[in-house]
């Protein structure tokens, strides 16, 4: 079945020392093994997607790009020469390749200019934001023009995983739970929490929060996150919708690097089917894997083909 991906990541030249930051993250003996195939546009990436009927891969620049750097001026000029970057790869293959944009999110009201001129003249279909910005998250009111701006945009923001600002003691001596395993997902889901528990959303209710990894595991938690919510030491916070309301139509999930059939019956069970979008995660995932998981879990052939390709199509405005 034809698949459109939206966690597929590339890299530039002069992002490779940031990309570095994260080797502690995975084995040393794998990290660069990766780093071929993510600066390859051609012939070994669309053999990988030809070989899983990936039509159409969304792009995005392998995390924690510009979103470490301490200098402001430095982020926001190489967050534009990112972006002009993957267009230029875009421009080349548009059939098979699109791109979230990256952003300098040092200086918020330059990453909205920054959106605004990727989605408008670029053409791309929305951000991929690289967890927290030097111990700063999404639901800072600094970032309201951001939210603001890809609302009227209709362009989704993609909170990719990212190391916390600091490591919490409960990592110590279990580098194993450092990264991938266990710490992204946590600090993933906690930061799509803190979006929800803020009220962002009745701010802006038509904006789109994109998480990936079958959403973190936060569609197993909406019940007990309704049921505690109401007993919480919430201060003077208010919603107007319980927090599960707003997952159900604000966020959209993708099942990017994670093949198993329980955690996506229950993503579809809890958000809908129209709420979840087939990713891989390239080049840290198999491509055939994830296909193949695709193709024989067990759902209806109506909710898979949503899956693989049509609410790709209809969140992105794609051709069909």
């Amino acid at each position: 079945m034809r698949k459109i991906a939206l966690e597929e990541h590339f890299m530039a030249p002069q992002f490779i020392p940031y990309f570095k930051s994260t080797s502690a993250n995975i084995s040393p003996d794998l990290f660069d093994k990766a780093l071929g195939a993510l600066a390859d546009f051609g012939e070994r990436r669309l053999a990988a997607m030809d070989a899983s009927e990936v039509s159409h891969a969304i792009l995005s620049l392998a995390g924690p790009g510009v979103q470490i750097e301490r200098d402001t001026a430095t982020a926001v000029r190489l967050a534009r020469e990112a972006n002009d970057f993957l267009a230029e790869q875009v421009r080349r293959n548009p059939a098979r390749y699109g791109g979230f944009a990256h952003l300098a999110l040092q200086d918020p009201a330059e990453a909205a200019t920054e959106l605004t001129r990727c989605v408008r003249d670029l053409g791309f279909v929305g951000a991929m934001v690289n967890g927290q910005t030097n111990g700063i998250y999404l639901d800072d009111s600094r970032y309201f023009g951001l939210w603001e701006r890809a609302q009227e945009l209709n362009a989704p923001i993609y909170i990719h995983p990212g190391n916390p600002v600091d490591k919490p003691a409960m990592y110590e001596d279990h580098p194993e739970l450092w990264g991938p395993v266990w710490s992204w997902g946590v600090e993933t889901a906690n930061h799509a929490l803190r979006l929800v528990f803020s009220g962002l959303f009745d701010r802006f209710p038509k904006a789109t929060l994109i998480l990936g990894h079958m959403g973190e595991a936060l569609p197993f938690q909406l019940w007990r996150l309704d049921s505690r919510w109401e007993i919480s030491n919430r201060g003077d916070k208010r919603l107007a919708l319980a927090p599960s309301e707003y997952f159900k139509r604000n966020v959209t999930v993708t099942t990017s690097g994670v093949c198993s059939v329980e955690p996506l019956l229950c993503a579809l069970s809890a958000l809908g089917s129209d709420r979840v979008l087939f990713s891989v995660d390239y080049p840290f995932e198999r491509s055939d894997i994830a296909a193949a998981f695709i193709e024989t879990a067990p759902i209806p052939d109506d909710v898979r083909r949503l899956v693989c390709h049509g609410n790709a199509e209809i969140l992105f405005h794609l051709q069909r």
